[in-house]
């Protein structure tokens, strides 16, 4: 089996014109150079150079193998190179996941554009996930990152969560609905909407911005009341434009909002929600590159 470094002799011997100048360029002894290339020659049971007086010229043999060992060189290169860059994380597709109140826009949106542009040999597949179905993807293998929202009530062993930031909750009504028309400067105290129905209300056994808010009702005394129709996904926004009823929404759900949603500043000071981005414990290169630039302070 020839050698990679018999091949690069090779080569340099062909493009030199000489034995003594690929020496002088591969910084080895002319008589080591020449045992090799015999090597070579011996291996492949034809002489790859006539020998002359004045210079080294490639038999027929010769001239036919040096386009591919040019070429083998050339791939060999390719493929040293790519795995550094795997090894980097500055290649390879990055499985990504959002939850339904993480939309794709905003700072989410700003911060993957950001990343692709000086990442520019990374793809990314990107689904849209409930918390817990990342949580569980990740735990198995089958997703690199996961954006959900905070507080995440089961977590997944090997799967770790980072805060990335908080962002403020706002109130969304239906078009025309009476908080619209009368929202006191101060914002919309929470307890205004105890009589009023939620279109999402929390799952018993899931975290998320629907449990949050239910958290948050609770510390003024009520539960939700639940709407007749409840969504926890995206669904929700064309809930309440239906008239079905409202919801607290994180303000970055405004940017993929129908128009005519409201969205209403509310009173209470720790009404704010906070984004995560969950990976496992043992990323990937190309992971802890994407989690250290998406932690970054905007």
């Amino acid at each position: 089996m020839l050698s990679t470094r018999q091949l690069r002799y090779f080569v340099e011997i062909a493009e030199c014109g000489s034995f003594s100048a690929a020496a002088e360029r591969l910084f080895i002894a002319q008589s080591a150079l020449s045992r090799q290339i015999k090597d070579m020659e011996n291996r492949l049971q034809t002489p790859l150079f006539e020998r002359t007086a004045r210079q080294p010229r490639l038999t027929a043999a010769g001239q036919a193998f040096l386009p591919r060992a040019r070429s083998l060189l050339s791939e060999l290169l390719k493929a040293s190179e790519m795995a550094t860059q795997v090894g980097n994380g500055q290649l390879g597709t990055l499985r990504l996941s959002h939850s339904s109140t993480v939309p794709m826009s905003g700072r989410v949106l700003g911060g993957i554009s950001a990343y692709l542009e000086q990442q520019t040999d990374v793809s990314m597949d990107i689904v849209k996930l409930s918390s817990e179905a990342q949580l569980q993807e990740l735990a198995e293998g089958r997703l690199d990152v996961g954006l959900l929202r905070l507080p995440v009530l089961r977590q997944r062993e090997g799967v770790q969560i980072i805060e990335l930031y908080r962002e403020r909750l706002l109130l969304a009504v239906p078009p025309g609905h009476a908080l619209a028309r009368n929202t006191p400067e101060q914002g919309i105290g929470l307890g205004q909407l105890k009589e009023l129905p939620f279109i999402s209300i929390p799952h018993p056994q899931r975290g998320g911005l629907s449990y949050l808010s239910a958290e948050l009702c609770m510390r003024q005394g009520f539960f939700p009341k639940a709407a007749r129709v409840v969504s926890r996904k995206t669904t929700q926004l064309q809930l309440i434009q239906a008239g079905f009823g409202i919801a607290l929404l994180p303000e970055s759900m405004q940017d993929i909002a129908p128009p005519d949603i409201h969205f209403l500043p509310l009173a209470d000071p720790d009404c704010y929600s906070s984004v995560a981005l969950a990976c496992r414990q043992d990323p990937t290169a190309l992971v802890q590159q994407f989690v250290e630039h998406m932690s970054r302070p905007a």
